[in-house]
């Protein structure tokens, strides 16, 4: 009788090599989800910085803020105050009249007119002619101006106003104006701003100097 061969079965191998554990199948699935954690984070924080970013563009770059319409201190060239017998007043003198823009885009503004007056009668006035301040800058503008007090003849209260004043070597004057104009942002939005120009001036009659100036 022939001898008969006992044959062993093995199992067959995993194609991938050695086994995995449940232990490690889990570890693969918690890693996998705390990648998708972590994206999703960064994809937040990112939406949250753009966020961010464009409000701060809107409320900084894009906001417009109303220029600012200033006259500086006044250099005198000449003051003649008259005699004793006649209150009166010539004077000519260098306006430096400065327009601040405070925004990201240039400020163009339209031909405006100072007027000077005294106890609310104008004495004067001078002509700023059309052009634009830059962003972020100050335009400065130098103006001759000529004074005089002959319009307050018809005036009682000015005139005894001025003769009491003049006593006491002063000379008060009030330069007013309002300016028109456009913001202009990023070459496309363009923004209608008016400002405005309100200065009182005392002015030292003997020194011919400006002893105090204030704006609104």
């Amino acid at each position: 009788m022939a001898e008969k061969t006992s044959q062993q079965v093995y199992p067959l191998a995993p194609a991938n090599g050695a086994p995995r554990s449940d232990e490690e199948a889990l570890t693969e699935k918690e890693a996998k989800r705390k990648k998708r954690v972590k994206l999703a984070l960064y994809i937040g924080a990112f939406a949250v910085f753009q966020v961010i970013v464009i409000l701060v563009f809107v409320m900084v770059v894009m906001r417009v803020h109303r220029p600012k319409f200033r006259v500086g201190e006044l250099r005198i060239q000449s003051l003649n105050t008259g005699s004793q017998n006649s209150t009166s007043f010539d004077m000519s003198f260098v306006a430096p009249i400065r327009v601040k823009n405070a925004n990201f885009g240039p400020y163009k503004y339209d031909a405006t007119t100072v007027v000077f007056t005294y106890g609310g009668v104008q004495v004067g006035q001078a002509a700023v002619p059309k052009s634009k301040a830059n962003f972020k800058s100050t335009k400065k503008i130098d103006l001759t101006v000529t004074v005089s007090s002959s319009n307050l003849t018809s005036v009682a209260a000015a005139s005894s106003a001025l003769e009491s004043e003049l006593r006491s070597g002063n000379l008060t004057l009030r330069s007013q104006a309002t300016m028109t104009g456009k913001v202009e942002l990023m070459l496309i939005f363009k923004k209608k701003k008016s400002t405005f120009m309100d200065c009182t001036m005392v002015i030292n009659a003997s020194t011919q100097a400006v002893q105090s100036l204030a704006c609104k």
